[in-house]
């Protein structure tokens, strides 16, 4: 019998997603499943300026709007080719003032053909030693959001909108985010997930050049080049701080699961 139609194998992938979820609530200080749709989010950010692009259509509704034409996706082999020297090029960047600051430089983690992808702001202190995108506490959080949907960690693509890290883990600038903007649209190009999950603000002014504040994006659906359903989300950094706001981001990340017909995890009663 194969593993996918293995009974045993299935119930310990709903164990584990199950566990995931619950050691995330424990992390984030709180007890408990949520249940229904919070009714009061407490201000992130305030409010810079409109978004580029409206809301997509209420949640669980596929986007209503056209869709740029499609790039056929690259053959497995040459996408993983392109990806490795696009990764090179970042490595040898100096395209803006971050370059001489970095240890090294923090291009992507996990699957190259995944169907969901994690964008956050850059790296922080943790992955710029270690040159990998979250690796933190913040990572450590987003691996059980992860597990908690049903994936493996590594079934995922997760990368920021800049490589480099900004002294003192500070906001990217504007220049910054521009320069690095190329590699990040190569990237999403290549891999060609079927939903983004862009995490805080700046992950969304980044992606589509929104500056609304993150409070009112989130749990919306945006396009990412006409083509890509984007839901904006809170950063895991904040629910370090914030844990009751973990009850909107579950609810957010149902969405995506809906969004790609992914099999929400089993609830014991």
């Amino acid at each position: 019998m194969s593993p996918e139609g293995d009974p045993r194998a299935e119930l310990d992938a709903i164990k584990a997603s199950l566990r995931a979820l619950l050691e995330w609530h424990e992390m984030t200080g709180t007890t408990g499943l949520p249940v229904g749709d919070p009714d009061v989010v407490t201000d992130v950010e305030t409010t810079a300026g409109q978004g580029q692009l409206g809301a997509l259509p209420p949640r669980g509704e596929v986007p209503a709007a056209v869709p740029e034409p499609a790039a056929p996706p690259a053959p497995a082999d040459d996408r993983r080719v392109r990806l490795a020297v696009l990764a090179e090029e970042v490595r040898a960047c100096v395209r803006c003032g971050l370059a001489p600051t970095r240890t090294q430089t923090v291009f992507a983690r996990g699957n190259p053909f995944a169907e969901v992808c994690f964008v956050g702001e850059g790296p922080g202190f943790d992955e710029d030693r270690l040159g990998e995108p979250f690796v933190g506490k913040a990572g450590q959080l987003l691996d059980r959001m992860i597990a908690a949907m049903g994936y493996a960690r590594d079934d995922v693509y997760v990368a920021n909108i800049v490589k480099c890290r900004p002294p003192e883990n500070r906001k990217p600038e504007p220049d910054e985010m521009a320069s690095c903007s190329p590699y990040l649209v190569t990237q999403l190009s290549l891999v060609q997930p079927k939903v983004i999950v862009a995490l805080g603000a700046t992950a969304v002014q980044g992606l589509i050049g929104s500056t609304e504040g993150i409070t009112r994006m989130r749990g919306k659906w945006k396009l990412y080049k006409g083509s890509i359903p984007i839901m904006p989300t809170f950063h895991p950094a904040y629910l370090l701080r914030q844990p009751a706001a973990k009850r909107e981001v579950w609810n957010d990340l149902q969405e995506v699961m809906r969004r790609v017909g992914k099999t929400r995890p089993a609830r014991s009663e």
